[in-house]
């Protein structure tokens, strides 16, 4: 007679495959970002990925993912200005700078808003933030958060960040039960609960992050994000369809497209000589429409590959259909304005 654990079937294995692109993720609260990629790529069914910076569980928003040969140009996403929709909760500090952790102090709040917006206008621009110690940061091979839960608190350096702007939404939700939404512009490296822990102490009654929504990652939005429900509700080809170009993240990059004996060249890691002009970064093609190489800069007359695709992810690409939102996005078609020039 069969016992029960030999009458169980196996687990079918995931049979996975090569899958090129970006997804644009809206991540939900609660959530990691590497439990968030773990799922997507379990639904893509892919070789390869991975996110572009870390969310924290408590935020949700925008966390685009990279499959395949876009996963070599994820660090573009991480040096990106992102943008935030933040909610602070004034008169209540924490000792984690946000809705999770205790409270450390309450104090009375008597906030106009031409308060709340000379105190956002004083932190706009170039500022020295002190990191937070709930916060992955490493000292000593350590994480920060690791000595916050242990009760030590260490020494940290302010940083150089910018906060581009703050914007302050209307509405008559704005300073009710002390809580205030602002619309952040910023750059890489900055800690929106430092920002609000600073805005509250300007204020004179302190303040905690009680949301966050991240809203943008330099050129890409929120509004093309999906959520992880609405992938697992699509069919393959609909998810495949859902996918950015795999150059998506260079869009705003100048092109070089080459022919084809200087393509095959690059893609060596050849220097072509070009009469074009020096440029830090250039996204560089071959001949075909869809043939995406790599990325390069200009020098001295040189065109010198930076992060090169293997000739395995340029087939794939070649291979791919073209999806509706690879082509809306794609740098893989550009306009012939943003050419800085073709060799030949």
């Amino acid at each position: 007679m069969q016992t029960t654990l030999q009458r169980q079937r196996p687990r079918a294995r995931i049979v996975r495959r090569a899958v090129h692109g970006v997804l644009l993720l809206d991540k939900p609260l609660g959530l990691s970002s590497n439990d968030a990629l773990q799922k997507a790529k379990w639904l893509y069914r892919a070789e390869k990925a991975g996110h572009t910076g870390t969310l924290d569980p408590l935020a949700t928003g925008l966390l685009p993912l990279c499959f395949g040969a876009a996963t070599k140009f994820s660090q573009i996403s991480l040096d990106a200005d992102k943008s935030y929709r933040a909610t602070l909760k004034l008169g209540i500090t924490t000792t984690t700078a946000d809705a999770e952790g205790e409270v450390l102090q309450q104090r009375e709040v008597n906030v106009t808003r031409a308060q709340f917006e000379a105190a956002c206008a004083r932190l706009t621009g170039p500022i020295e933030q002190v990191p937070p110690m709930y916060s992955a940061l490493k000292r000593d091979g350590k994480a920060l958060y690791e000595y916050a839960r242990a009760g030590v608190e260490v020494e940290r350096e302010a940083r150089a960040v910018t906060i581009h702007r703050i914007d302050i939404p209307a509405g008559d939700h704005q300073g009710q039960d002390d809580t205030w939404t602002i619309d952040v512009r910023c750059s890489k490296g900055t800690y929106i609960r430092a920002l609000a822990e600073d805005i509250g102490e300007l204020l004179g009654c302190g303040a905690h992050l009680s949301a966050l929504r991240r809203t943008g990652s330099g050129a890409l939005a929120l509004d093309r994000a999906l959520t992880l429900e609405q992938l697992a509700q699509m069919t393959e080809a609909e998810r495949d369809a859902a996918l950015l170009a795999a150059d998506a993240l260079l869009a705003d990059w100048p092109v070089v497209r080459l022919g084809t004996e200087d393509a095959g060249r690059f893609l060596s890691g050849v220097r072509r000589r070009t009469a074009l002009a020096d440029a830090p970064n250039v996204r560089v093609y071959g001949p075909e429409p869809k043939a995406f190489l790599g990325g390069g800069h200009i020098t001295a007359g040189e065109l010198i590959s930076t992060r090169l695709l293997s000739p395995v992810e340029v087939q794939g690409l070649l291979a791919e259909p073209a999806t509706p939102a690879a082509q809306e996005f794609s740098v893989s078609r550009p306009d012939p304005s943003s050419n800085l020039e073709s060799i030949a």
